[in-house]
């Protein structure tokens, strides 16, 4: 039996965790099982809500299983119901699970319908909100996005005002001068920014503001309105589109090579993504199949009072058309939208993911994604992440990838991308920890893989750099820089 500890720093400071790990091995070793065939993950989930039971099992195509182990909640179970909880939820994880009803066939990560459901939040935010009683933001750590600290801001500008000046100087400067954010999220960011802007602009006195063209870029139409009215004294220098994350040169094909700062904040982490694994030099693609457990079923059908193939009907309705849509077409169950938002939530809270391995031929032949001029990239470029680190599972962050490789395109020769996230710097975190899928509120939460971007982005001739965000000491943000290299 092969023991993977992740050395998480929270796992030292919990001794109710700790002492979980005896109970956990004799579990696992008196289980009806062969146990040469048998890997024990333990990990320390930082998300209180995620996608996964306390203890679960994932088969191995051929060799086994795997069983994995989350150490945080095991910490809450009472010590004396220890050894007992954990015997019967290794059985179960062994024997398949709790049953339950799928939402799915068997998919790959990116293809999974918890992006329906994460899509569906950025869609119907103002609803979620309404029933919530609070903006998105504050479901956040620390209640708002790092993204809108003004030093952070303040600084940025002052280094486009140096470009420009040079710039200028040298006779080289464009009459308009394009920044582009991506993922717009209530409008406040781009409010913070451009507020700064005209301030700095006034002090700095060489009239940047009135050239200035600033894009704001999101897929829904609903929240890009919504954040167009909180910088609607801005007129004319902003402009607003629906832009596809994952293929951003769609919409933005006209800024190819203008655009001499493409912001964007915590957007990477909530794109589409597959997981792939080197287990004992073998590589094997993660595939995922969301479903209701049966507890969950029994409270929901009890709740709107329907049998579960209505339930499992319901549920494949709100993901095609919405709460206030569902709303409208089954009134009986959902009388308003407030109801049908109520039936969301708590099907989002009850969504869990079982996980298998698929063996992979040859990382040559997955493509982790196709530009729009028809080039692909194949997962070959991950060899170098995977080999390095005997057994592990990383992110593959396609849908990062894609919007990341769309707009590098779009950069002035002396523009750059900016970007704060969860990026992962190191091949070597994804031996220590868990890095998602999580819940936060109504989406999806992975952190991305920042090495893989370093690969791609060095393939076209960029640098990438990640620096600590400096103005929230403690902060799990990251800042990615991409620059063309000299």
């Amino acid at each position: 039996m092969d023991i993977d500890l992740r050395p998480e720093k929270k796992l030292r400071e919990s001794a109710a965790a700790r002492s979980a790990l005896g109970p956990i091995i004799e579990a696992v070793c008196a289980a009806p099982a062969d146990l040469s065939q048998l890997r024990l993950v333990c990990d320390w989930i930082q998300y209180r809500k995620n996608f996964r039971d306390v203890v679960v099992g994932r088969p191995v195509a051929d060799t086994g299983t795997e069983i994995a182990v989350d150490l945080r909640r095991c910490g809450d179970i009472e010590a004396g119901d220890l050894a007992g909880v954990l015997a019967s939820a290794v059985k179960r994880a062994l024997s398949g699970g709790d049953g339950g009803r799928a939402l799915e066939p068997w998919v790959a990560g990116r293809e999974s319908c918890i992006w329906r459901f994460n899509a569906l939040y950025w869609q119907a935010l103002s609803a979620w909100e309404n029933a919530t009683g609070r903006e998105y933001e504050q479901s956040l750590p620390g209640g708002e996005s790092d993204a809108r600290n003004i030093e952070a801001v303040h600084e940025l500008i002052l280094e486009l005002f140096r470009l420009w000046d040079d710039l200028d100087a040298r006779h080289a400067l464009p009459e308009e001068l394009y920044v582009l954010e991506l993922g717009v999220g209530n409008g406040n960011q781009a409010r913070t920014w451009l507020d700064e802007f005209v301030r700095l602009d006034q002090r700095h006195g060489r009239d940047y503001y009135r050239r200035l063209r600033y894009l704001m870029g999101d897929y829904s139409s609903h929240v890009l309105d919504r954040a167009h009215k909180t910088v609607v004294h801005h007129g004319d220098h902003v402009s607003a589109l629906v832009v596809e994350a994952t293929r951003p040169g769609m919409t933005l094909g006209f800024l190819t090579g203008k655009a001499f700062l493409v912001y964007i904040s915590n957007v990477y982490d909530n794109l589409p993504t597959d997981e792939i694994a080197c287990i004992r030099g073998r590589m094997y693609q993660v595939q995922t199949q969301a479903f209701v457990p049966d507890g969950d079923i029994e409270t929901l059908t009890a709740t709107y009072g329907v049998d579960p193939d209505t339930l499992m009907s319901l549920i494949g309705r709100l993901l095609r058309i919405g709460p206030e849509l569902l709303s409208e077409s089954a009134p009986s169950h959902f009388p308003d939208t407030g109801r049908a938002v109520a039936f969301w939530r708590g099907v989002w809270d009850a969504v869990r993911l079982r996980e298998r391995y698929v063996p992979l031929e040859g990382l040559d032949s997955y493509q982790v994604s196709q530009s729009l001029t028809g080039e692909t990239l194949t997962g070959e470029i991950l060899r170098p992440l995977l080999e390095a680190e005997g057994d592990v599972r990383v992110h593959v962050s396609n849908g990062a990838i894609s919007s990341f490789t769309g707009t590098l395109p779009l950069l002035h020769p002396f523009g750059r991308v900016q970007c704060h996230d969860l990026f992962l710097t190191s091949p070597r975190q994804y031996r220590s920890g868990f890095y998602g899928p999580g819940k936060y509120d109504g989406s999806v939460v992975n952190w991305v893989n920042g090495p893989l971007l370093q690969l791609v982005a060095n393939r076209r001739g960029f640098a990438v750099s990640f620096t600590p965000f400096r103005q929230r000491p403690g902060s799990n943000v990251t800042t990615l820089i991409a620059q063309a290299r000299d």
